[in-house]
């Protein structure tokens, strides 16, 4: 206690202890010493906080405005553009071996690693404390979750991507189930504001304990710790308690009548979840993430998330017309990440309409059509990975059910992929147990 009475202002403290669990202010008490930020900043969702935090990420450079109001571009360092797997790790006591497609390291020893980086990384630096909701809020599958991280972009991003949590993090702080996420962007570059140590990144997946490490890394990744790193968590806590955490879209599909049936879809990474739950005269719950449950024999789903995080390469007016019209419109609060920035300050990326243009701003520095790396690579106009972040209820097509605390009653689940000279086209199934 007398760790955040040092560090955090009297409105901040009174903010942390609304939250009624001892071993969650031990906890926060005990990174905030480790990583010695120069201040501490409590969210707890107020407009205010949240007016705070955009500001703050235009402020500190890491965040820029663009010509549309509403619209800011990030960009991360020149090799921090993608999941880093040898240096992501699911920590298990004695580096218990879950087979080869899943990189495992003994927990002691990979703890003291990243805390020996992490000690007094956040000097200098402001540490934001904020919380989220997996799922929809005050329903059997909400999961509270704090995110510690020294990142105005990330706490933003968040904000976009998760229902506001400090409400429910104050409801069920007495069940101490809760996910916690630890990141810090680590050194940055004065001028480009990006991480540069990034032999020392990692992300690692403290999975019996719900907790993530993240460090020197700005990508949304392997920062945005609820997306992808939370799902390691989240499957291991439904197989403790029943229920399923799957890759998967949720959408509405509108038949005659005003009939609704929805749909769970599981396509890999670039397989066109994003661009099916966006068909035109359909509804969109969800295009990444979903939790699913058995309740009075019905399987019912939601989307863990509020937000999307979608690769933009290919997104045109012809393959994507919906969310091409979406991000290029005034007023639409929306995160880039990774694409060019043109002379006249509008965007292009690989695969949109028009011409690639000859030179811009991108995520290697000054770029020109043509020019290599030190490989002697091209280096595209935007990163194939580049993305784009907005929430799900400025889209016109978002389903009235997405924050029903129930889910919604799933029809059928749709299976996609890449080998489609491998597999019949279609198969279907006769029941759930078939």
């Amino acid at each position: 206690m007398d760790q955040l009475r040092i560090k955090l202002s009297e409105k901040g403290l009174v903010k942390l202890l609304r939250i009624e669990n001892p071993k969650f202010l031990d906890f926060v008490a005990e990174y905030i010493a480790l990583l010695n930020p120069a201040t501490v900043y409590v969210c707890d969702d107020s407009a205010e906080d949240n007016e705070y935090i955009k500001a703050k990420a235009i402020e500190m450079g890491e965040e820029k405005p663009l010509k549309l109001q509403g619209h800011t571009v990030h960009f991360d360092a020149y090799g921090d553009q993608g999941r880093d797997r040898k240096n992501t790790k699911i920590l298990l006591e004695g580096g218990a071996d879950l087979g080869v497609q899943i990189d495992t390291g003994d927990r002691e020893t990979y703890l003291r690693d990243v805390k020996e980086i992490m000690t007094g990384i956040m000097g200098g630096k402001e540490l934001i404390i904020r919380f989220f909701c997996l799922g929809p809020v005050n329903s059997k599958f909400s999961i509270p979750c704090v995110q510690l991280t020294d990142s105005y972009y990330v706490a933003h991003s968040e904000s976009l991507l998760y229902r506001t949590g400090y409400e429910e993090m104050v409801r069920q702080a007495k069940n101490d189930r809760y996910f916690r996420f630890i990141h810090s962007a680590g050194e940055v570059d004065p001028v480009t504001k990006v991480s540069v140590n990034l032999d020392k990144r990692r992300m690692f997946i403290d999975r019996d304990y719900f907790t993530v490490y993240s460090a020197n890394t700005q990508y949304g990744g392997n920062t945005l710790g609820l997306k992808k790193l939370a799902m390691r968590l989240a499957i291991y806590l439904g197989s403790k308690e029943g229920w399923l955490n799957e890759h998967m879209l949720v959408m509405g599909v509108h038949g005659p009548a005003g009939r609704v049936t929805y749909f769970t879809g599981a396509f890999p990474s670039m397989c066109g979840k994003t661009s099916t739950s966006m068909m035109e005269g359909e509804s969109i719950i969800g295009d990444d993430i979903a939790y699913l449950r058995i309740e009075n024999d019905e399987v019912r789903a939601c989307n863990t998330e509020k937000g999307m995080f979608g690769i933009i390469q290919g997104v045109n007016s012809t393959d994507d017309p919906q969310i091409f019209a979406k991000i290029q419109e005034e007023g639409t609060e929306i995160i880039f990440s990774n694409v060019l920035v043109k002379e006249d300050g509008d965007l292009y990326w690989i695969g949109k309409d028009g011409e690639v243009p000859e030179k811009g701003w991108n995520h290697a520095g000054a770029w020109t059509r043509g020019m290599v790396d030190s490989l002697g690579k091209e280096i595209k106009c935007s990163h194939p990975n580049a993305r784009f972040t907005l929430s799900l209820d400025q889209l016109k097509n978002v389903d009235p059910n997405l924050e029903n605390p129930d889910g919604v009653k799933v029809g059928g689940v749709v299976y996609g992929g890449r080998d489609s000279d491998t597999w019949n086209p279609v198969e279907q199934a006769f029941s759930w147990e078939d």
